[in-house]
């Protein structure tokens, strides 16, 4: 049964799987939601026998209905390849009384890429499936991680061109340098100065502006995203909860059928809300555990039911989750309003005029399964340094941050249900602040010193996208205001 894409603001406009890829985002700023969740169609312990590949195909044909199955497998098997620096493409670790979920062993060392080695090649099957001529343009917000893995991802696949936008003070020194390193002529990267929040505002402006996708399309191309927004992004995020379950049914460690807790440090809401969408597949999830840092933004929603952006806006060691707007979360918004496209549209126009809105109790209820708590920087170090003191495991500062949260969790509950936290980049991503935590003296150090420092104290090889940003040359300098996005977009693309 083919599945149809709804917007989360206008119940009329609908999608198939494929157009709803290529669009990114649907008209009026809505985002593209199955009209229902179908159920998985075989066991779970059938999935614990298979492979990454294989789990990723038994999910995903289910949410990409109108794709055949040689065009999946195609998508699937070109993605989940060697890029990957692991035999196991997403291992599940046991450490300090919880299995971390390693989603960082591909080209760009953090969990975007899980999904954004397959984005390029679902957006170019959905353009052929659909006739599409134009040259699609990927437009981009990044907060730091998805901005590498979108770029590594569309560089010189043809037919496309990508554009990111990163906030210029508020990624990693890392993270900028492999952005600002990107080869490929179809590339483009640009600093704002701002922040993250302020970049992903102005791509949803232009995204909605109708003039210019009008005139786009006059001169031969049109937008799509790469950012969660883009449910070719959420789907493929699916398949690791699924492949992390199966994982602890394959070893013993739970039965088919018992349920496990998922912890996932959380700025636009995608990654948590794809588990949340494996839940409604099948997926015996117990608790949906919200990490924040201290752009806390959604620990408050969840205590009390108000989403409130009016606050400080603060940068920390995981600068990932410095967001104040979670995209996403229009999604489940959309959900828990009974699939209400006024509803929802009603409260986001609040939320982008008076920067808040709250749900009703009776919307409150149907939040039962999530659990919110926030880590402060000193939290989210000393957490670093304990890991690394007890279990001798070093893990970066937002993976950090779920951890803090899930002594939090089991400090306040008790509940001693196995639980998977998602470890969502490589602390070689993060250098400076993860070796901080350990030892304050290592700040006298270049980031480049605290690379192979990181690699004496871990044991873990650097990985080989530090290693091809040592000596490699900047590529991209330009920096813009907030109100320049779009000249620079139309000067990237000569209109």
């Amino acid at each position: 049964m083919e599945l149809i894409y709804k917007s989360t603001r206008n119940s009329n406009e609908t999608a198939t799987a494929s157009m709803a890829i290529l669009k990114g985002l649907a008209d009026e700023g809505g985002l593209f939601v199955p009209d229902s969740v179908p159920a998985f169609d075989v066991s779970l312990d059938e999935l614990a026998g298979m492979d990454y590949r294989e789990v990723a195909y038994n999910v995903m044909k289910l949410m990409l209905t109108d794709f055949t199955e040689d065009e999946l497998r195609h998508c699937i098997n070109s993605a989940y390849d060697d890029k990957f620096d692991t035999k196991e493409i997403a291992p599940l670790v046991k450490k300090a009384g919880a299995y971390y979920l390693e989603l960082f062993h591909g080209s760009t060392i953090a969990f975007k890429d899980m999904a954004l080695s397959i984005l390029p090649y679902l957006l170019t099957t959905s353009a052929k499936k659909n006739n599409v001529h134009n040259e699609i343009v990927i437009l981009t917000a990044t907060s730091g991680d998805t901005g590498k893995a979108a770029l590594a991802g569309f560089a010189d696949v043809p037919g496309t061109k990508i554009i990111v936008f990163y906030p210029k003070n508020g990624v990693s020194p890392i993270q900028e340098k492999q952005m600002v390193t990107q080869k490929g002529d179809n590339t483009f990267v640009v600093g704002i100065k701002g922040n993250f929040d302020d970049a992903q505002t102005g791509v949803k402006k232009m995204f909605s502006d109708a003039e210019l996708n009008s005139y786009l399309n006059e001169k031969g191309y049109q937008f799509s995203s790469a950012n969660s927004i883009n449910i070719g992004r959420l789907v493929p995020q699916m398949v690791y909860y699924v492949y992390a379950y199966t994982r602890l049914v394959a070893d013993g460690t739970i039965k088919a059928g018992d349920k496990i807790n998922v912890v996932v440090p959380t700025g636009n809401f995608g990654n948590i809300l794809a588990a949340y969408y494996a839940k409604q597949m099948g997926l015996p999830i117990n608790k949906f555990i919200c990490a924040s840092n201290e752009n806390k933004v959604l620990y408050d929603f969840f205590s009390t039911g108000n989403y409130n952006r009016n606050r400080e806006f603060i940068l920390t060691s995981s600068p990932s989750m410095d967001i104040l707007i979670s995209s996403n979360l229009e999604r489940l918004i959309y959900r828990i309003a009974g699939n209400d496209a006024v509803k929802n549209k009603e409260l986001m126009t609040a939320l982008s005029g008076k920067g808040e809105y709250t749900i009703t109790d009776d919307m409150k209820k149907e939040l039962a399964d999530f659990y919110g708590n926030y880590a402060s920087e000193a939290e989210t170090a000393a957490t670093i340094k304990k890991v690394y003191e007890s279990d001798s495991y070093i893990m970066d500062t937002h993976t950090a941050v779920a951890a803090t949260v899930y002594d939090k969790y089991v400090s306040e509950t008790g509940d001693k249900t196995p639980t998977v936290i998602a470890s969502t980049a490589s602390p070689y991503k993060f250098t400076r602040s993860v070796m901080n935590a350990i030892d304050s003296e290592y700040d006298k150090k270049t980031d480049f010193e605290l690379v192979d420092e990181l690699n004496r104290l871990s044991g873990v090889k650097v990985p080989q996208a530090i290693e091809d940003i040592r000596t490699a040359p900047v590529r991209h300098d330009t920096v813009c205001e907030k109100d320049e996005m779009l000249a620079e977009v139309k000067k990237f693309l000569g209109i």
